[in-house]
């Protein structure tokens, strides 16, 4: 009898053990179907890039992509990071070849701050196989200079630089809910180049993209949620080429939740994938 009541308690406890367990993310479709890593590799394995957007600063985005990067290694692979700018291309290309020291790298580079603990990883896994790698953004202080002055502040730069980010006359599409959002946002006056600011770097990330997508590479694009979100941003600027009308795309987002057992119907439509992490979830800076 004891020995029966001994076990009904331990399987008591293991059940509640296991009831108890929390999940550190789940990932949804864009219907808010749970799927699973498995499935989203599957996907990204038959397309021609990867649009992973991130929260900067969150340890799941981060491992995630650096399992998918080294799942999807092949020699067609490449790497494409909003966190280098486009002028520093050269300096990348030189430590991804190996023709710099980490500190020469370092000192020539203006690193994010979280580049240590976030995208070191991944830099040296491209490194370590070769992968090229693309510096995507636009010079952070031309998008400044857009953001206080306008486009026309932008004029009078070299045409050596402008060749360094998209065409001063690109388009934008005011109607996007991603752009309206941040037209609210900023207000108007000056603050309303802030929506012209966020399109300046979408379309020179995903003019950088494009020269590969020419190529015929396979790229892995990793940039802020935000600049992807909803099929937005990156990925409507590219859908503008004619090389990217035919290009298969996967999009990934990141959201955070207070319970993730269920995705929230604000996030339905983000992405084909939605990484889901609790609110509470350790942040890397």
């Amino acid at each position: 009898m004891k020995t029966l009541y001994l076990l009904l308690l331990l399987h008591s406890i293991n059940n509640n053990f296991f009831a108890q367990d929390k999940p550190a993310y789940n990932i949804y479709n864009s219907f808010g179907k749970k799927t699973s890593f498995k499935n989203l590799r599957e996907k990204a394995l038959k397309s021609d890039c990867i649009l992973f957007g991130e929260f900067h600063d969150n340890p799941i985005t981060h491992w995630l992509q650096f399992d998918l990067t080294n799942e999807l290694y092949c020699p067609n692979l490449v790497l494409g990071f909003e966190m280098f700018e486009s002028d520093q291309q050269t300096i990348l290309d030189a430590y991804i070849a190996d023709k710099l020291t980490e500190k020469q790298f370092k000192d020539s580079c203006r690193l994010w701050p979280n580049y240590a603990t976030d995208y070191k990883p991944l830099i040296e896994l491209a490194k370590e196989k070769k992968i090229p790698c693309i510096a995507s953004n636009v010079k952070r202080k031309y998008a400044s200079l857009l953001f206080k002055k306008g486009r026309s502040a932008l004029d009078t730069i070299s045409e050596a630089e402008k060749k360094l980010f998209a065409p001063l006359d690109f388009k934008i599409d005011s109607t996007l809910s991603q752009y309206r959002e941040i037209r609210k946002m900023g207000g108007h006056g000056m603050n309303g180049n802030m929506m012209e600011a966020q399109a300046f770097k979408d379309a020179t990330m995903a003019m950088n993209i494009v020269k590969y997508l020419n190529l015929n590479f396979q790229i892995i694009h990793f940039n802020g949620a935000f600049h992807s979100d909803y099929y937005q941003g990156i990925l409507w600027y590219i859908q503008q080429t004619e090389v990217g009308k035919k290009k298969r795309v996967v999009t990934i987002s990141t959201v955070s939740q207070k319970d993730i057992s269920k995705l929230e119907k604000d996030h339905f439509g983000k992405a084909d994938f939605i990484i889901c992490v609790p609110e509470t979830m350790t942040k890397t800076h």
